[in-house]
């Protein structure tokens, strides 16, 4: 008798567990690359190279191969090999003894993760119909801020206690349960059961591009999330270095305070952006990215005063408000993105828009800062430098936000051309 479940709600719930597994597996090297920079004296540009690029070279890359077979076949066993795949990677990690076999440990997590996390977003479209897809995304969306703060506090203190070795070990464990968990009782969905256009046949990788690009609201919304990732990883790369270097900041307390800031007001954000957007969504579907564009549009200039803050008491607070808006753009980002594509379209949309996101966005938004920082350091100081790096990189939110109400201007119609079945 098989165990597995057609319901909606199982599905998200341990594929979100899933995603925050792998969150979890990729945000601890922040807070490790403290104690891994001093063991291994790196410039903060290799602290950028080992948080970001080796992280979403491959993952980038191979997880198109992976969405085109996630399109036809299983999508339910790609996840659980692939969450199997990272999470004994990211051990690996911990039996290094160098910065380039930390590297290549690094590239074994992006590898796994590529193989389970594209069809992800497929499979949620075809539990839910479009009028929650949202919703639903916004609450799969819950595993970064979720994995930040278990990532970060939770990595920082084991570190703290054991030693950074031994917090690779205990993040690889959460991965092999869940590989289990969706392997038996998570049923596949019929694909495109909520979806009038949908077919048995595969559209090529040509034609999926082809849409993102000739949908005008699609290519704004690409371009704008894309340079939000790229300012988000970033960001999020550095924060605990700025808590040990300009505040002498313990390891697990700095972790601590970047965790919560990346965690609790970002869930708050990815769940309200949601609801906020298919309520308003309803009437008027320009909201679905007015409602981001414009919280990028406070975001931004509420962490670039933030970050520039003497106290710590005014910098955490000011960071922790402009996380309520600078994660809002998440879910319904990809909700979005899930209602322009055919339904055989979504495993493979997704794997090309984690090409853009972990190239540009995790690629080369930690390489940036960390380059900044390094280019400033001379001249500032460690600690200023870095600050002043973030400050720079962090408007380019505003650019990122304007991209948002230009795609309001043309996703009505665009929405209504894909419901007519137009491909």
């Amino acid at each position: 008798m098989s165990l597995r479940r057609d319901s909606p709600w199982l599905a998200l719930t341990i594929l979100t567990a899933i995603s925050t597994v792998g969150f979890i597996d990729r945000i601890v090297m922040n807070v490790l690359a403290v104690p891994i920079k001093a063991e291994f004296r790196l410039s903060d540009t290799q602290v950028g190279l080992m948080t970001g690029f080796a992280f979403s070279v491959l993952n980038a890359t191979l997880g198109i191969v992976v969405a085109r077979y996630a399109e036809r076949g299983r999508r339910l066993t790609l996840i659980a090999v692939g969450t199997l795949l990272w999470s004994l990677a990211t051990g690996a990690c911990g039996l290094v003894t160098s910065f380039v076999q930390l590297l290549l440990a690094r590239v074994g997590v992006g590898v796994g993760e590529a193989v389970g996390l594209p069809a992800a977003q497929s499979v949620l479209a075809d539990y839910f119909p479009p009028g929650r897809r949202a919703s639903a995304m916004s609450v799969f969306l819950l595993a970064p801020p979720v994995g930040a703060f278990l990532g970060s506090a939770g990595g920082g203190w084991v570190a703290q206690e054991w030693g950074w070795h031994a917090a690779f070990y205990l993040a690889s464990l959460p991965g092999l349960v869940l590989a289990a968990l969706a392997w038996w009782f998570v049923a596949e969905p019929p694909r495109g059961r909520h979806d009038a256009e949908a077919s048995a046949e595969v559209p090529s990788i040509g034609a999926v591009l082809g849409r993102l690009l000739k949908l005008r609201s699609a290519r704004q919304l690409l371009i704008g999330s894309t340079l939000a990732s790229m300012v988000g990883f970033g960001l999020n790369a550095f924060l605990v270095f700025v808590f040990v270097r300009k505040f002498a900041m313990p390891l697990a307390q700095a972790a601590f305070y970047s965790g919560l800031i990346g965690s609790l007001p970002g869930a708050i954000a990815v769940l309200a952006g949601g609801r906020i957007a298919d309520a308003l969504g309803a009437k008027n579907p320009a909201a679905y990215v007015y409602v981001p564009g414009v919280a990028l549009l406070i975001g931004g200039p509420l962490y670039m005063l933030g970050i520039t803050r003497d106290s710590i008491a005014a910098l955490f607070a000011l960071l922790f408000v402009a996380a309520l808006f600078q994660y809002a753009y998440l879910g319904v980002t990809f909700g979005v993105f899930q209602n322009l594509l055919h339904s055989r379209m979504r495993a493979t949309g997704y794997a090309l828009l984690n090409v853009v996101y972990g190239l540009v966005g995790q690629g080369l938004g930690t390489v940036l800062v960390g380059a900044v920082s390094d280019r400033l350091a001379p001249r500032y100081g460690s600690a200023q430098g870095l600050v002043y790096a973030l400050l720079l990189v962090s408007l380019i939110y505003l650019w990122a936000g304007a991209h948002y109400l230009l795609a309001g201007r043309h996703l009505r119609a665009d929405l209504a051309r894909v419901r007519e079945g137009e491909r």
